[in-house]
Order: structure tokens, then C-alpha cells, then sequence
């Protein structure tokens, strides 16, 4: 078998989707899925989402760095540390028997132990930055990647403006007028044509700030029989949402744990969400004006960077996490209830969206491989 190439990342869905659009699209390109291999982290979500897909995975111990200098943290700093240099150990070990053909790196936590064999057995390094703000990771191995893919910017030598990588079943959903209300009869229960449907979504985890703020809302809608409210919490505070739900109302309000998106973003008028930069790319593609609540402390502050650009374009407004309760979020969503003031900003979400930017990365990874060969 010819060498492997190697993409690594993950922690959360975040890192894990793109990881699996980019090892998609090198197939679709005529790489055989065995010869991929995924590597991320014990302790993240990888098994879960990746355990039952067709690409050999390993995982690496540790974990990510807390910022903070309480006694707490830095024992659990401690922990990690110890565990990031044993899954560099393996690593090392791993990549001397593969042999790389490339390694491609989505940064986080989950992905520095990796980068770093990489460079000791001199593996050629393609990092492909996510946020508006590179991770720590990759401005350490920056100088040392051959290709460094971004979302947006200018392209010079070995930097390439590519975009965030978006599965096909984001690209492929059908967002038109007759198709939104096709899909909205297939929902168990469906959603009639006449409400307005507005999709929160927090990431795998969830945000019990953003949560409570939408149970008040729920709350505070309670008596709307023109919305649906659909509430995807994340699997930590599910138990609690579903606890305080209105006990009868007309609002259509339905509580998730974790979803596949492709459902409820099929249907959505509207939605409010963390500005993770995967996030923010299957919004744009999809043309779906947002609430984004940046996730305040993310390293380089790359969130309220990430919101600030889609803001500033006219495809969201943000809300400070801070202010983030029932009665902001319900004043910043009034005129998003308005469907001429969505179709304006989600025609200006549309503008940022690069459909094409999981295809363009792999065909430079394919581009750099070949160049090895």
C-alpha cells in the first residue's frame, strides 16, 4: 500500500467534522480509505464520532491546558503536560511505522503531539487553520508546515486561502424555499409552514449560559403559536433543560441532547449559535442568518473574531456572552422574526460561505503528496 496520510485534530465536533469532510473529499479524489488514518484524543469525542466510519483511527492520551493559576488547575496542568508527552511517545512511534506520505493538522490540543513527530521524522506538515486567530499549536509549527491553509486572507507562497472544510451533507442540503418546507413535513412531529423556526445550537458539549438564556426564552415565547424553538443542549445540561420546559405552551419547543444538524439546519429560519469557525462556515454555505454568542476566554480571543468579521458582513449580529439571557436574546432575535431582515442577512451569511473549500484542500494535500512521490 502506498504511504498513509495522516489527519489529525479533534477534541470536539469543531475539530472532528472537518477532520472527516477532508478524509471524504481525498477519497472522492481516489485515496483508499485504509490507506487515511485519523488521529485525535482518548478524552475527546473522536470514538463517538468516528469510531463506527470506515477510516483507521488511533487515539493519543491527554488533554488540553487550563488558562488559569489556581491550585486546581495547575495540578490538572500537571496531568495534562504528563499525558501530552506520552502521547508524543506514541506518536513518534506511530509515525516512524507509517511513514507519512503528509500530515494534516486541524490544531487544538489533540494534534500537537502528532505535528511534533511529524517534524522529528520530517513528515511534510499541512496545517489547516480554522479561526480567524490560529490556535497555539500552529503558530509554534507555523515556520515548519509546507502548506498552511486559511479561512480567508490573502494567498502568498506557502499559504493558501482555502476556507473551513464542510462535510458534503452540509454542501448538498437543498435550502430553497419548496425544499425548507419539504423537510419540514418529514420532522416528527412536522412544523407547520407558518411558524418561524429558530435552531440554537451550542456544540457537542453545550453552554449552560446560552442554555439557560433559551429555557427563559422558551419561557417567554411560551404563548407564540408562530414559532418553533428548536433546542439542541449538548449532552451536559440536557437533564436540567428538559426539567424546567414550560409545562404546556403553544410554542413548538422541542429539547435535543446532540443532533446531526443537517436536519434541523434544512429547516431553520434562523439560528443562534457559538461562533466556532465550523459553525460559522456551515452557516454561510447555507445562508443562515445568526445570533452568535462568542465563547468568551477561547485562545486569541478567536471566537468574538470569528463573529465580529460575519457581523461586520451583515450575516449576524452578536451578543455578548455576558449579556446572554432571556430577555437580550429575546430582543436581539425580534427583527431576525422578520422575514424580510432575514433574507437580507442570510443572503449576506451566503456571501462569506466557500462551498468548494474541502475540494480545494484536498487537492493541495494531494498537490503536496505528489510533489513527495
Amino acid at each position: 500500500m502506498s504511504r498513509p496520510i495522516v489527519i489529525t485534530g479533534g477534541g470536539t465536533g469543531g475539530h472532528i467534522f472537518p477532520m472527516l469532510a477532508i478524509a471524504d473529499a481525498l477519497v472522492a479524489h481516489g485515496i483508499e480509505p485504509e490507506r487515511l488514518r485519523l488521529v485525535g484524543s482518548r478524552r475527546g469525542q473522536e470514538a463517538r464520532l468516528l469510531g463506527e466510519r470506515a477510516y483507521p483511527l488511533t487515539l493519543l492520551p491527554g488533554r488540553g491546558l487550563r488558562r488559569s493559576w489556581h491550585a486546581r488547575a495547575v495540578v490538572e496542568n500537571v496531568g495534562a503536560l504528563i499525558g501530552l508527552v506520552n502521547a508524543f511517545g506514541l506518536a513518534v512511534s506511530h509515525l516512524r511505522r507509517w511513514r507519512p506520505a503528509a500530515v494534516v493538522s486541524l490544531g487544538g490540543y489533540a494534534a500537537a503531539a502528532t505535528d511534533t513527530a511529524a517534524l522529528v521524522w520530517r513528515s511534510p506538515l499541512v496545517l489547516v487553520d480554522l479561526d480567524a486567530v490560529p490556535g497555539a499549536v500552529h503558530r509554534v509549527l507555523a515556520r515548519f508546515a509546507r502548506r498552511r491553509l486559511i479561512p480567508f486572507g490573502e494567498t502568498s507562497g506557502r499559504v493558501v486561502v482555502t476556507g473551513v472544510p464542510v462535510r458534503d451533507a452540509i454542501v448538498a442540503l437543498d435550502r430553497r424555499p419548496a425544499a425548507r418546507q419539504q423537510a419540514r413535513t418529514t420532522l416528527d412531529p412536522p412544523i407547520g409552514p407558518d411558524r418561524v423556526i429558530v435552531v440554537v445550537m451550542t456544540g457537542s458539549l453545550g453552554s449552560a449560559r446560552v442554555n439557560r438564556a433559551v429555557l427563559e426564552l422558551a419561557h417567554q415565547w411560551s404563548k407564540r403559536a408562530d414559532l418553533a424553538l428548536i433546542h439542541v443542549t449538548g449532552r451536559r445540561d440536557v437533564g436540567w433543560v428538559r426539567a424546567g420546559a414550560p409545562p404546556s405552551s403553544a410554542l413548538d419547543y422541542r429539547v435535543i441532547e446532540f443532533a446531526d444538524m443537517v436536519q434541523w439546519w434544512a429547516v431553520a429560519d434562523a439560528a443562534v449559535c457559538r461562533a466556532g469557525a465550523t459553525t460559522i462556515a456551515e452557516l454561510g454555505i447555507l445562508g443562515i442568518p445568526a445570533v452568535l454568542v462568542p465563547l468568551p476566554g477561547a485562545p486569541g480571543d478567536h471566537q468574538a473574531r470569528n463573529a465580529d468579521r460575519v457581523a461586520r458582513a451583515g450575516g449576524a449580529v452578536v451578543l455578548a456572552d455576558v449579556d446572554c439571557d432571556g430577555d437580550h436574546l429575546a430582543e436581539i432575535l425580534r427583527p431576525l422574526l422578520d422575514e424580510t431582515t432575514r433574507d437580507a442577512m442570510g443572503s449576506a451569511m451566503a456571501a462569506l460561505g466557500r462551498p468548494r473549500a474541502t475540494d480545494d484542500i484536498a487537492q493541495e494535500i494531494l498537490a503536496l503528496v505528489r510533489e513527495g512521490s
